[in-house]
């Protein structure tokens, strides 16, 4: 039996060639890697995916002191190593500011941007970016102390804002003001952390920033329960993996392992019983998705079981917000918008077919 023969004894039958030879570490011909696409080849070749990630936001990617990463992206960085290497740890984090996130990604620092990078028109305009698909659906919103006793953003006339620069999130604010004829001082910074960290300090009144990233900030807070966050909601802010826009393909394969882990949520397959549901379910969209019925993702340079592997690296979506978003032990977030849209959100993986 030759080794790719035998590779095939071992993967489901309808696995590629082509995956087969990378599972094996042997050297991929011109055709085949045109079948894979010069991008995820050139991670293959490199042996790990490249993830731009905040540079320390709880809930959703921070660093401990033992240099261990966690977080809502962290997880999602490893299902993209699962679904694309084999291994949800075969993945490298590197810590962006908002200034750097876009630039880094066009100069080839970074395969896939997971830092809560809003997908907007000017940036869809960019020639060097594509967004491949939104993963949190957010909107911009107000922290301020309790005792200031502000109920509205509307009521912060006067005040000093921490803000980041270079976002959306200043654009907004100056937006909202200018509507709402408010005077606000705009004290801008480069990173989440500094910003946390002066308005902790009080060199700010209140501090904007997307919701999400708020209950981030308020839990690194001295006292986090001496703060409230507002219910002013002021923009759309879809949170979207971004890619470079040199391999369409490669952009297509990372937008559908987020779509895995988001119609696994809503079939029922989770990290404990996705190897079983691909043995054993009658249901068909379900053993497409797991690899158990036809090889849908070859056309992308996936192979049978990169929807599989993505599911069990975390879990499937649901999985990976209760454990980092969600009321316990997240950061109390309920699912809202990011929820399935059975239940009402926003959420839906077009049809594995």
């Amino acid at each position: 039996m030759t080794p790719a023969g035998f590779f095939d004894f071992l993967m489901p039958r309808r696995l590629s060639r082509a995956a087969a030879a990378f599972a094996l570490g042997f050297t991929v011909s011109q055709s085949q890697m045109e079948d894979i696409g010069t991008q995820l080849h050139e991670i293959r070749e490199r042996g790990h995916v490249r993830c731009g990630v905040d540079t320390g936001l709880a809930g959703f990617a921070r660093e401990d002191e033992d240099g261990n990463w966690s977080g809502f992206e962290i997880d999602l960085c490893r299902a993209y190593g699962a679904a694309l290497l084999g291994d949800p740890e075969r993945v490298r984090f590197v810590p962006l500011t908002t200034e750097e996130r876009l630039e880094a990604l066009s100069a080839g620092e970074v395969d896939i941007l997971l830092r809560n990078t809003t997908w907007t028109l000017s940036r869809d305009a960019e020639p060097h970016v594509s967004f491949a698909g939104i993963y949190y659906y957010d909107g911009q919103g107000f922290m301020v102390p309790r005792d200031l006793g502000v109920t509205s953003a509307l009521e912060l006339d006067g005040a000093r804002l921490c803000v980041l620069r270079n976002t959306t999130t200043a654009a907004n604010i100056a937006d909202y003001a200018a509507i709402h004829d408010l005077n606000l001082t705009l004290v801008e910074f480069g990173t989440v952390r500094s910003a946390t960290n002066a308005y902790g300090r009080g060199q700010c009144d209140a501090v904007t920033n997307d919701v999400s990233a708020l209950a981030g900030m308020r839990m690194t807070l001295s006292e986090p329960d001496a703060h409230v966050i507002l219910p002013d909601v002021i923009s759309k802010e879809p949170l979207s993996v971004v890619v470079a826009s040199r391999d369409q393909k490669f952009a297509d394969s990372v937008r559908w392992v987020l779509h895995a882990l988001i119609a696994a949520e809503e079939y029922g397959v989770t990290a404990a019983n996705a190897a079983g549901m691909a043995e054993n379910s009658r249901a068909m969209e379900v053993r497409r998705l797991l690899g158990a019925e036809g090889a849908i993702g070859e056309r992308l340079g996936l192979d049978a079981g990169f929807a599989l592997r993505a599911i069990q690296a975390g879990g499937n979506y649901g999985e990976i917000f209760g454990r980092h978003l969600g009321p316990e032990p997240g950061l109390g977030l309920q699912r809202g918008l990011n929820d399935q849209w059975t239940r009402g959100g926003l959420l839906y993986a077009p049809p594995f077919s």
